[in-house]
């Protein structure tokens, strides 16, 4: 028998629910990453070489890192939302993912205007006055977009296992 469209859309659901946990995922270890190995310390203290510019995407910066996955966290989270709202036990979880996601990608999008510019773009190093207070508000920031992250990639992940059970 073929599939009729409720089970493409489940298909569909499902698969959003990978790409959203995937994509949380890949911004949670990575943002974990970088609080724990001081990445901002380094790459707001280097001086920019001909090998090394002060850039999003120069040596060093995560830019390169986040570019490619990182714009899909949120909105593979509302898609998931959307595309799963007719699951009563999911609704919740997924609500949760997507709320958590959207305050990381604010947050995210307060750092790139905000601080980054400043803190890891200009032409030089700032000197240690300048840097530090940019750097302390940096890692608060980082502090909400970490747990955000978290909990929305926990929140998808629970949602997706109540959907994988769903399907045995």
């Amino acid at each position: 028998m073929g599939q009729t469209s409720s089970d493409r859309r489940d298909v569909f659901a499902d698969w959003l629910l990978g790409v959203a946990e995937f994509t949380h995922a890949h911004w949670f270890f990575g943002n974990l990453y970088e609080a724990i190995v001081k990445i901002p310390d380094r790459v707001a203290a280097s001086a920019a070489s001909r090998e090394l510019p002060r850039s999003p995407f120069g040596a060093g910066s995560p830019g390169r890192y986040y570019a490619p996955i990182a714009p899909l966290s949120a909105p593979a989270a509302v898609a998931a939302l959307v595309a799963g709202w007719k699951h009563s036990d999911n609704r919740a979880w997924l609500m949760v993912g997507a709320a958590s996601s959207a305050t990381g990608a604010a947050a995210t999008a307060y750092l790139l205007r905000s601080v980054n510019p400043k803190l890891f773009f200009s032409p030089q190093p700032l000197d240690e006055t300048q840097r530090k207070p940019l750097l302390k508000r940096w890692y608060r920031v980082h502090a909400l977009r970490l747990t955000a992250s978290a909990i929305a990639l926990a929140a998808i992940h629970h949602a997706r296992t109540i959907r994988l059970r769903g399907h045995g």
